[in-house]
């Protein structure tokens, strides 16, 4: 069963690759999405100045395979957003824009140091952008791929930037998936949220900091941000912790986690925050590695980035950059490993296979491969931290 389940996964995994021969040509792709952008508003003349030099791009299908928040190791991409470099340079920064970082947390309510740690890690504080040209890097996504969706609705949304008069063509470099200046937003983010913070008429993510920074903290606060609260931090949970209560999806009053035993290392949880607010436990790493508590700061961050090793990496970075930093009193497990793709369409596979019910085999560990997972685990007498690790992969093929 093990081989013939491996098996099948690895096929579903080279699935898009064979799937090419059947797409449409991309002269005709871009023909036909024509149509999709006119109905949408975009201009004709428009379209077809701005997408006759667009071409596919075969990395982009290659990264977006392969992001590093899902591919590394959770503990490797957290140790590089805290390497002394980006520490550095999130304390220059902070220094260098302190005036104005200070003004637009007094507007919107967002932490400069969270603003700060952000544009590090999106454009390492200004200096990385993105070199894709992205009406061809989402030309590619559009046109074949597993985010065909995604990839339309960002390229209209880029074309109307162009339309609009936000930026010149010139200007929309950025990443594989079309996220764009200082702190990397995608078209659609760009047209929500972005901010024209001097009054100059343009929403410049490119080069005005004002503009940057106001965005970003625009997006955090509709998304929930409070200057008030803190992102989150390491907790120690007491022996005999019910695992499946460590989920996002489980929200908890302060007090309610207090008084099951859930402490700080060295402290109270009231030391840090209000005993009212609701928040979560989360175990990144499983039950053998750190445990955390998160608010509602951290639930926006992950509206940036749905990634739960950006959000820590986030939240760490504010931290040092704050001067608030503290070591872990439960180290990462180092001797882990993150699963393939093939590994977690694999395991989805196998849950599905023995009854539990995880959802679409699609290689995502999302809340109903973490439920079924979390189930598999309590009928074996295996803590039920859900989480997806290659030795947890070996027993379940083994079941």
């Amino acid at each position: 069963m093990r081989t013939r389940l491996l098996a099948a996964a690895m096929a579903l995994t080279a699935t898009p690759l064979a799937a090419q021969e059947a797409e449409p040509d991309f002269g005709t792709f871009r023909e036909q999405f024509r149509i999709d952008a006119v109905a949408a508003g975009i201009s004709p003349n428009l379209y077809d100045e701005q997408m006759a030099t667009v071409k596919p791009l075969p990395v982009i299908l290659k990264r977006n395979d392969n992001q590093p928040e899902f591919v590394r190791p959770l503990w490797d991409y957290v140790d590089g957003a805290l390497s002394e470099a980006r520490i550095r340079g999130g304390l220059e920064g902070y220094a260098s824009e302190a005036d104005l970082l200070n003004t637009i947390e007094a507007e919107y309510g967002v932490d400069a140091e969270t603003l700060v740690a952000i544009w590090g890690m999106e454009s390492s504080f200004g200096r990385i952008m993105g070199d894709e040209d992205v009406l061809s890097a989402l030309s590619t996504l559009a046109y074949q791929g597993r985010r065909q969706s995604f990839g339309r609705t960002q390229l209209i949304a880029a074309l109307r930037i162009l339309q609009n008069g936000d930026a010149r063509r010139e200007q929309l470099q950025g990443s594989w998936a079309g996220a764009m200046g200082q702190t990397q937003f995608i078209p659609t983010t760009y047209l929500a949220h972005a901010v024209d913070h001097d009054g100059d008429g343009k929403k410049d993510l490119w080069s005005d900091r004002g503009d940057v920074f106001a965005s970003t903290a625009n997006y955090l606060s509709r998304s929930g941000y409070r200057a008030d609260l803190p992102w989150g931090f390491e907790v120690v949970l007491p022996e005999g912790f019910d695992f499946a209560q460590a989920d996002r999806s489980v929200g908890r009053s302060v007090a309610h986690w207090q008084s099951a035993g859930v402490t700080r290392p060295g402290g109270a949880l009231s030391d840090r925050i209000d005993l009212n607010e609701t928040v979560s436990i989360i175990l990144p790493a499983g039950a053998n590695g750190p445990a955390f508590l998160v608010t509602d700061n951290f639930r926006a961050i992950l509206r940036y980035n749905n990634a739960t090793a950006y959000a820590l990496a986030v939240g760490f970075l504010s931290d040092a950059v704050a001067g608030r930093s503290q070591p872990l009193a439960n180290d990462w497990p180092r001797d882990d490993r993150p699963l393939t793709l093939a590994e977690r369409k694999a395991l989805q596979e196998t849950l599905s296979g023995l009854g539990y019910e995880p959802g679409p085999v699609d290689g995502i560990i999302g809340a109903g491969t973490r439920k079924a997972l979390r189930s598999w685990q309590r009928d074996n007498g295996l803590p039920a931290d859900g989480y997806a690790s290659a030795l947890i992969l070996s027993r379940l093929m083994g079941a």
